[in-house]
């Protein structure tokens, strides 16, 4: 289980509803710096670290077979089909690939993957604070979701720890059963985070769950910016929206039955 100091900084500054007894679960994620439009090979390594022995898997490795299979001109990923395939390939896991977004019956399929231990990938629009945000898909990025922060009425007994420093934040006791929680509706907002690493910070992110979800729905168009930047970038037929629109890509270690 992580170190609970390292989310303390962040957890700090975020005014959570007080009528509300959060739970935080969370796998522990490296952090990586990506070069270039490589943040999806990024997250997916990081991913990797969750899926595969220790001795994981090389970013170089990633953007070498990428390459080698048409998936990516210089590390950019366009296609959530392709990510699915490129990580069977090379972490030897389970890929499910999720359409129609992270909202309705996919929500609690998410949730239950995350509260499990395993890590989600997902495409969203990227804002200055690398927060998501919604633009057409012309900020297309890529971010590694390996916790969720639920609100809830009451913390279900046993099984839960209340944080020594943060009263009001419960963290699952490892090693022994425990309830999982019930998830908040979907319509409440504010009462579910995700714990997201992307590439171009080495911090934890919280996002609101809603968020995430409008901004991964939202992705129909390739960026201007990149059309007329000179380089080759491999999209997929029908674009970033066949490619990346309303689509998550959920990983779990090989022989995991779910």
């Amino acid at each position: 289980m992580i170190t609970t100091t390292t989310h303390h900084h962040q957890m700090r500054h975020l005014r959570f509803r007080s009528d509300l007894q959060w739970i935080l679960f969370c796998a522990d994620l490296p952090s990586l710096i990506q070069e270039g439009p490589q943040c999806g090979l990024v997250a997916l390594w990081m991913a990797g670290t969750l899926l595969s022995a220790p001795d994981s898997v090389s970013l170089e490795r990633l953007v070498q077979v990428a390459m080698e299979r048409g998936y990516s001109a210089q590390g950019e990923m366009f296609s959530v089909a392709d990510m699915a395939k490129l990580a069977q390939e090379t972490l030897d896991c389970q890929a499910e690939l999720l359409c129609g977004g992270l909202g309705g019956p996919n929500r609690d399929r998410v949730l239950q993957h995350l509260i499990t231990g395993h890590p989600l990938l997902i495409p969203y629009d990227e804002d200055f604070n690398h927060e998501p945000c919604q633009k057409k898909g012309h900020k297309a990025h890529w971010a590694v979701s390996a916790g969720v922060l639920i609100g809830v009425q009451s913390v279900p007994v046993p099984g839960y720890m209340e944080d020594s420093e943060l009263p009001g934040l419960f963290h699952p006791v490892p090693g022994t059963p425990h309830q999982p929680p019930s998830f908040p509706e979907e319509s409440s907002p504010g009462a579910t985070f995700l714990l997201s690493k992307q590439g171009k910070s080495w911090h934890y992110q919280l996002w609101d769950y809603n968020q995430v979800r409008d901004s991964n729905l939202q992705l129909t168009d390739f960026s201007p910016a990149r059309a007329s930047d000179g380089r080759v970038y491999v999209v997929p037929a029908g674009g970033v929206q066949a490619g990346l629109c309303g689509q998550v890509l959920l990983l779990r270690p090989q022989g995991w039955s779910h």
